[in-house]
């Protein structure tokens, strides 16, 4: 039985767990996925546990299983160019960097769609593309903590927690 992503291919520049969770999505359903990663340390999420697998964080193994990895350092230019070149022949690019990142990097929407019309292009952000908050830092907890969720969660002290699950990177 063919996948319902089977033949599509996705470029994914992402990290931590909100754009992982997404490309690990598109793996499941057959998409072929190249996970880029920044000669050295890679994905901030290869370090988030224990538990560990050998030196792996199983975070990270879990939310990367099925992609093929590479690594590329985006802010030399035959980097860049190499990118580009990658994307010419993936129809999904995925990022979830700061509004902007992307396009210092040379690799945001206009320069992928100016060489791949057909490309999707899809960018996650705490807070958007555009508005008040756009620029700011977003991880699980900080938007636990700017939407109110902290404050219906806590012990029976009275003390506020975050919510054990990462609700606001899956969802």
């Amino acid at each position: 039985m063919k996948s319902p992503l089977e033949g599509i291919r996705v470029l994914d520049f992402t990290h931590a767990l909100a754009g992982p969770y997404c490309t690990m999505l598109l793996a499941a359903y057959g998409a072929e996925v190249y996970k880029l990663e920044s000669p050295g340390a890679g994905d901030i999420g290869r370090g988030w546990g224990p538990p560990f697998a050998g030196e792996e964080a199983c975070f990270f193994l879990a939310l990367n299983a099925g992609k093929q990895g590479v690594s590329i350092d985006l802010k030399k230019p035959e980097g860049r160019e190499l990118c580009l070149r990658l994307a010419d022949e993936c129809d999904v690019v995925v990022e979830n960097f700061r509004p902007g990142t992307m396009d210092r990097l040379g690799l945001g929407y206009s320069a992928i769609h100016a060489r791949n019309k057909r490309a999707v292009y899809c960018s996650i952000s705490g807070y958007g593309q555009s508005g008040p908050w756009r620029d700011e830092p977003a991880m699980d907890l900080i938007v636990q903590a700017a939407s109110g969720l902290i404050s219906v969660t806590g012990t029976r002290a009275g003390e506020r927690v975050r919510r054990g699950h990462s609700v606001a990177d899956t969802t």
